[in-house]
């Protein structure tokens, strides 16, 4: 796939899918911009891709003003915006009877009204026949124990991107939905332990864990013009982890 001069911007680009999605589209020929909200975390990344292609910005997505921050630097590239990956998210795991105020703003605040807004502020710098993509996740659909708010931040996140289909039809602006299951990332591992990730991959039908760059492979396949004909769509990444899990 080719994208040589398109320009992307990645939110929560410094780890994981993320990451691996913004070398993919580096690699691809895009410029691309990453955002995160730690400058050591960026520093790190624009060091391991190590383009001049890219370009980092300090932004919490949970934060309005830090969005801002974020339109202004792609006001000032001067550039539309062909690429808009909404991936920025946090996930804090407990009982329904253990889950704090915090922990549920937390989640969001990051996860919907971050999308939301940055979707929002935005939209007047997105390139007519662009494409958005949000990522969501299996547990949107799945009843995981313990996941109650994250998986209702993601099922959020879906009707959102559904709507935004249908209104950003007009100017030929694409909006899916991937949904990962299981994948291999920094994230999994900071807030589950081996074992279970052993389990997570027993209940995929591939019987493993994801790697991050296959779902960078979905993502630009969905941001391509091999695509050109899929919109308010959820493409599910996860190894047959729903069906899988549901047998």
């Amino acid at each position: 796939m080719n994208f040589t001069n398109k320009n992307v911007v990645i939110t929560g680009g410094t780890t994981g899918i993320g990451l691996a999605t913004a070398k993919a589209f580096i690699s691809a020929g895009a410029n691309v911009l990453i955002t995160g909200r730690n400058a050591g975390n960026l520093q790190k990344a624009a060091a391991e891709i190590n383009s001049p292609r890219l370009t980092t910005v300090i932004s919490d997505t949970s934060k309005l003003d830090e969005i801002t921050v974020l339109e202004k630097a792609v006001a000032e590239s001067g550039n539309k915006v062909d690429v808009l990956f909404l991936n920025a998210g946090i996930g804090v795991f407990a009982p329904i009877e253990q889950v704090t105020e915090a922990d549920f703003d937390a989640q969001f605040n990051t996860n919907v009204k971050g999308h939301f807004f940055t979707l929002q502020k935005l939209i007047p710098h997105l390139a007519e026949g662009s494409s958005v993509l949000f990522t969501s996740s299996t547990v949107a659909t799945a009843s995981n124990l313990g996941t109650s708010i994250y998986s209702a931040t993601k099922g959020a996140l879906n009707k959102i991107a559904q709507i935004a289909a249908n209104e950003l039809a007009e100017r030929k602006i694409r909006v899916n939905i991937i949904s990962p299951g299981p994948i291999a990332t920094p994230g999994l591992d900071s807030v589950v332990p081996a074992e279970a990730k052993e389990h997570l991959a027993a209940a995929t039908a591939l019987q493993r864990l994801g790697n991050p760059d296959e779902i960078a492979n979905t993502v630009l396949f969905l941001a391509s013009d091999g695509a050109s004909f899929i919109t308010g769509t959820e493409i599910l990444a996860d190894g047959g982890y729903i069906n899988y899990a549901l047998r």
